[in-house]
């Protein structure tokens, strides 16, 4: 049987955390499930939560007036979604919207935060591996806007 210990031990973003701390972090996760088209988040929401998808994938959104729906990027399988629960004021950037039927292990940001105050060195720990999603995030969104407002022949 698979245990919420185990799948986050195994999961690359978190292999080689200290065994303390990763206990920490399976005190504040839960498994969910969403269906095709269910928004797992909305822009400007509060965000108390990050994902760590074991299925399915999930289209990170945004609108633009004018324009159609953007899809920032698109994520799957053992991707990590969301860092805004990490960055005051805690609110979600962008609209989370499952593609198809998605499972994943949610981590509750609230209760992270408290655990991160409390121990330092897992703050640490945990914006070291958040500042790599941050990047890729960021990257991504230059290159969606790259393309959308880039010269056209």
């Amino acid at each position: 049987m698979e245990t919420l210990e185990r799948i986050l031990g195994e999961h690359p973003f978190l292999q080689g955390m200290d065994e303390v701390q990763l206990k920490l972090l399976v005190g504040c996760a839960s498994n969910v499930r969403f269906e095709q088209g269910e928004y797992l988040f909305r822009e400007g929401e509060e965000a108390d939560y990050f994902y760590i998808i074991r299925h399915g994938k999930v289209s990170l959104e945004t609108f633009a007036p004018g324009k159609e729906t953007i899809i920032i990027q698109t994520l799957g399988e053992g991707e990590i979604l969301g860092w805004s629960w990490l960055v005051p004021p805690h609110k979600w950037s962008y609209d989370g919207k499952a593609v198809e039927l998605t499972r994943a292990v949610s981590l509750d940001g609230k209760c992270l935060r408290g655990k991160c105050e409390e121990d330092h060195d897992l703050g640490y720990e945990i914006l070291k591996r958040f500042a790599v999603i941050i990047s890729q995030r960021l990257a991504a969104t230059r290159m969606q806007l790259m393309d959308i407002y880039g010269e056209r022949d």
